[in-house]
């Protein structure tokens, strides 16, 4: 199929009723009011960020962040999350440069955002209080404990290495729920083409209006695009927590110039 094609029809698929994404994408942009957050990923990322996890590493250099996890497919410690030590409110847009710096075609990259604990005296509602409990990063102990907002991108099948078969998935996670079934908000969108490893690409994720809306766009060919849109208005929306990097065991990536901005 023609790649400008193919992507044309992914973008067609994914546009919810009655929504037009990238008419809100550029609504974001001009609804920046002010810069929240900035790492361009070149100095000690110690300063901004926390990692849940003890078997992955943080590498910055002037390309920027190389976050790796653990090497141990099936080790639960060997999962890792980055966690930005400052919390943000209300409406937002997240933006960052992304490249795949792994070959595997298994396991998920994750990004949480608004993200809080359920609230009780074990999982108070800041998350750092309760990092010793995450020191292994089981994916349970985040779906079950926590209110969030996760996009797994880069996103492969876990039991199996599934070749092209990537996707990327929302989910509002919901302790109330006591499990992980049910926080899916529709749709995927499957086979991207997109996340090839050594490419960078430009992720900007905005959260407005009960709209989730992410824009992938290829730095080496900006044809190559796709914007995903979500309606999280139909449970409660989360309007305050910290942002955080999941990569699940054997996963890893360099990050740049991540920001966050307040949005109108």
């Amino acid at each position: 199929m023609c790649s400008s094609l193919r992507y044309f029809i992914v973008l067609c698929t994914l546009l919810m009723p009655g929504w037009c994404a990238s008419q809100q994408l550029e609504d974001t942009n001009s609804k920046k009011t002010k810069l929240l957050f900035k790492d361009r990923g070149t100095k000690s990322a110690w300063k901004k960020w926390f990692m849940d996890g003890t078997q992955a590493s943080v590498t910055n250099s002037n390309q920027g962040m190389l976050f790796e996890a653990g090497k141990e497919y099936g080790n639960d410690s060997c999962h890792a999350v980055l966690w930005t030590k400052k919390s943000f409110e209300g409406n937002i847009l997240i933006e960052f440069d992304y490249t795949r710096t792994d070959t595997t075609t298994r396991n998920v990259n994750i990004l949480y955002f608004h993200a809080t604990g359920k609230g009780n005296e074990e999982y108070p509602e800041d998350i750092y209080l309760w990092r010793d409990k995450r020191t292994v990063p089981k994916m349970s102990s985040y779906f079950l404990n926590m209110n969030a907002y996760h996009i797994s991108y880069a996103a492969f099948d876990a039991d199996k290495y599934s070749k092209n078969n990537d996707y990327i998935r929302l989910r509002r996670y919901d302790p109330s729920l006591n499990k992980l079934a049910g926080t899916e908000i529709a749709p995927d969108a499957l086979m991207t083409g997109l996340f090839l490893p050594h490419i960078t690409y430009h992720v900007e994720i905005s959260l407005l209006q009960g709209q989730v809306v992410m824009k992938v766009t290829s730095l080496t060919n900006p044809l190559q695009q796709l914007i995903c849109n979500w309606d999280v208005s139909l449970k409660p929306i989360l309007d305050h927590g910290r942002i955080g990097i999941r990569h699940m065991y054997t996963r890893n990536a360099r990050y740049k110039n991540f920001k966050v901005w307040s949005l109108d």
